[in-house]
């Protein structure tokens, strides 16, 4: 019942995209998108390139963060991708919305957020509700609008179809699943009683791209260095914050302790290690179970 998301910048050139999204293809039958995160300044890459093979797959669709997808829908609708951009603000979605995107994701704060800016601390509560108010305003509904805010069970898919969404995106709780291909001890980690919702923090926010992220020793160096008074020197940052760092820390070392790595607030939701089947259906059947029970909430009355 889900939509997997590959993230295209984990492979290292566009080319070794293709590869895995045609690897994926030999695995599943069903639709599949690609994530596209466009932070140049965090991540120089060739984005013309991974957007162009990710039109050439066609892909069932592509999620956009980070940066505007304006200069790609053309291309990507061209070939038959539906463009979804995840929206940290109102005003990016607004953005989104004209420049013609076919789903909005809304990014509360609580979420492994990337790209936040000084003002954007706002929760998935307020962020969503207001969503939902102006952009079903102006689409005439027509615009399917998508949840993403540190969610990870069947309550908050039942909250955000009750409110008007039409479903949710999930990342961090994904982590914590049989299937997903990094060490085992960061799996363990995740899953254990002491791991709540207050082992993360945001780094980056001096830097104008506010990022959220486990509390670990690595978070912590690099608030050190932001708050230390004066400009910031990304120099100095950028070993800590290395994509490269973090990949050893996936696959090879499982120190969860040395590396940055995106974590939302829903890591306080995980409880154990299921099969990505067994977590899909046990959310499914918690959504149904709430909005059955908040049907019954509802009562004709007469005046």
């Amino acid at each position: 019942g889900g939509l997997g998301i590959l993230t295209g910048l984990t492979q290292p050139s566009p080319e070794d995209l293709r590869q895995e999204i045609r690897r994926c293809r030999t695995m599943t039958d069903k639709p599949f998108g690609v994530n596209l995160t466009i932070l140049p300044m965090l991540i120089p890459a060739d984005y013309d390139g991974y957007a162009r093979v990710i039109a050439e797959e066609r892909v069932a669709m592509v999620e956009v963060a980070g940066g505007s997808p304006k200069k790609y829908i053309g291309l990507w609708h061209e070939h038959g991708v539906k463009v979804l951009h995840k929206s940290a603000t109102l005003r990016h979605a607004e953005k989104a919305v004209e420049a013609g995107v076919d789903l909005i994701e809304i990014v509360g704060y609580e979420a492994s957020i990337a790209g936040g800016q000084p003002g954007d601390e706002i929760g998935l509560w307020v962020a969503l509700t207001k969503a939902l108010n102006v952009i079903h305003a102006k689409t005439g509904g027509r615009l399917p609008i998508v949840a993403s805010g540190a969610s990870g069970t069947g309550r908050q898919l039942a909250a955000a179809i009750a409110m008007g969404a039409a479903g949710i995106t999930m990342a961090t709780r994904f982590l914590a699943t049989q299937e997903a291909p990094i060490h085992s001890a960061i799996k363990e980690k995740l899953a254990e009683p002491a791991t709540d919702e207050r082992c993360t923090t945001i780094v980056l926010s001096q830097l104008s791209n506010a990022t959220r992220v486990f509390k670990n020793k690595v978070a912590g160096e690099i608030r050190d260095i932001e708050f230390a008074g004066g400009p910031v020197d990304f120099s100095r940052v950028a070993p800590l914050a290395s994509g490269k760092r973090s990949k050893e820390m996936w696959q090879q070392s499982g120190d969860w302790d040395d590396a940055m790595w995106s974590c939302g607030q829903s890591v306080g939701l995980i409880e154990d290690v299921p099969s990505c089947k067994d977590l899909l259906r046990r959310i499914v059947a918690e959504a149904e179970a709430q909005l059955q029970g908040g049907a019954a909430c509802v009562t004709s009355s007469k005046l």
